[in-house]
């Protein structure tokens, strides 16, 4: 059975830095691939990256160049590191994955196997 952890959420100022991080248990690493989504207050769920099982990356244009995903298999853990925070970076942040080969910043909820973390609050004030 798949679960997903996630923690490293919090409160910081426009500028600064956070560090996500998802422990995912039940995941084959060789198949599945790995997201992070975010949802602000009265916003639509939005995919910020995704990483594949061949470790190729894809993120949305509105972060690109400030987060970074990684994932490190052995410790059954996805990151995601977020540089120079911005207001509208401001939500709740989930960790998914997707038992696909075909990775990008898809919808788990339009796969079969297809699963979500309980969330992590992120906070960046002006």
């Amino acid at each position: 059975q798949v679960q997903l952890a996630e923690s490293g959420g919090g409160s910081v100022q426009a500028g600064g830095s956070l560090s996500l991080s998802c422990v995912a248990t039940g995941v084959d690493w060789d198949r599945y691939c790995m997201l992070w989504f975010r949802q602000a207050p009265g916003k639509e769920r939005e995919g910020v990256a995704a990483i594949g099982s061949d470790s190729d990356t894809t993120y949305a244009d509105s972060v690109k160049g400030r987060f970074t995903i990684s994932k490190f298999n052995a410790k059954n853990t996805l990151y995601l590191r977020m540089n120079t925070l911005k207001p509208e970076d401001t939500g709740m942040y989930y960790c998914a994955a997707v038992a696909t080969y075909h990775c990008y910043l898809l919808d788990p909820d339009k796969f079969v196997y297809g699963y979500w973390g309980q969330g992590t609050q992120v906070t960046v004030s002006s």
